[in-house]
């Protein structure tokens, strides 16, 4: 099978868990707080990660002549984007529902190519900035401007969108030179759940009783969402670009939005569905307009 369209397999199965997963996150905070089920569902990751680990690269690792202290570093910043973009991601869904925080996280679509340009010098599409603004207009019909804790958790997820740009490019650049995804997919897990980790003792009541109460949605943000989708993820940016693949990511907020309306009533309106299509509408044309440029004029 073609490697890219095993990539794209990847990449829609683990928008789909993730999206998904948002109904667990809303649902999983009743007797722990954000920073707990953070770091509880990472480390359930970690864990669930540990004998693929084992049985498919741990060898393959040992043979390698590695410079463990660049790996590390690498891994330590990966795990500190993931805890970062989870927990606020985490924290939004006490002050808004599934359908704002997961459609404000898909910004991150329009901050990859950003990023991409400053950190890599890649040029950026012109059809960038008119997709920002369309966002923009969409965003502003999502928001409930006279509900302002509403308006605190979009402004947390979005906060967070930028956690993910970075996590998605650095995700990119690793793998060029440490081409392991089972590795950085534990290893991120493990480093983002002892960060969360500390904070969730500081400023919340961490109980083993407690966690076991939300241990079915821990089980499935943490063994579905945080270690086989972003497994999936490293495996589909094997062989897509950051800007591509996010655009496919971001179908993440379409199935947040629709299982959130089914499985927890949180009704859209008129008004808010059309916000949705305008956002997904400016991701699509700020990803599918570069590639049409290129069949028409026959650039390289």
């Amino acid at each position: 099978m073609n490697k890219k369209l095993i990539s794209l397999i990847c990449a829609i199965l683990s928008s789909f868990i993730w999206g998904t997963a948002f109904i667990a996150q809303d649902m999983g905070m009743d007797y722990i707080g954000p920073f707990s089920f953070t770091a509880g569902r990472m480390f359930l990751g970690f864990v669930a990660l540990v004998p693929f680990f084992f049985i498919f690269e741990f060898k393959k690792i040992m043979k390698d002549r590695l410079s463990l202290k660049i790996i590390f570093i690498y891994l330590f910043f990966l795990g500190f984007l993931l805890c970062g973009g989870n927990a606020l991601q985490q924290y939004s869904l006490l002050y808004t529902d599934v359908a704002n925080s997961a459609i404000f996280t898909i910004f991150y679509v329009l901050i990859v190519p950003v990023l991409s340009y400053y950190l890599f010098s890649k040029k950026i599409h012109w059809s960038v900035w008119p997709a920002v603004l369309v966002c923009i207009i969409g965003g502003f019909l999502l928001t409930e401007l006279d509900n302002i804790t509403v308006r605190l958790g979009d402004t947390l997820v979005l906060l967070g969108a930028f956690f993910w740009a970075f996590h998605i490019v650095f995700i990119s650049k690793f793998l060029k030179i440490f081409n392991y995804p089972m590795t950085i997919a534990m290893g991120q897990c493990l480093l983002g759940s002892l960060i969360a980790f500390v904070p969730s003792i500081a400023m919340e009541n961490v109980s083993l009783a407690n966690l076991l109460m939300e241990k079915e949605e821990l089980l499935y943000a943490g063994v579905l969402s945080s270690g086989i989708a972003f497994l999936l993820q490293i495996y589909s940016q094997q062989n897509l670009s950051p800007a591509p693949v996010a655009i496919i990511f971001s179908l993440e907020g379409v199935f947040a939005a629709i299982f959130g309306w089914i499985l927890l009533s949180q009704f859209l309106s008129g008004m808010k569905i059309f916000g949705i299509i305008l956002i997904l509408s400016a991701v699509i044309f700020s990803q599918l307009s570069p590639t049409y440029d290129k069949r028409k004029y026959g650039r390289s």
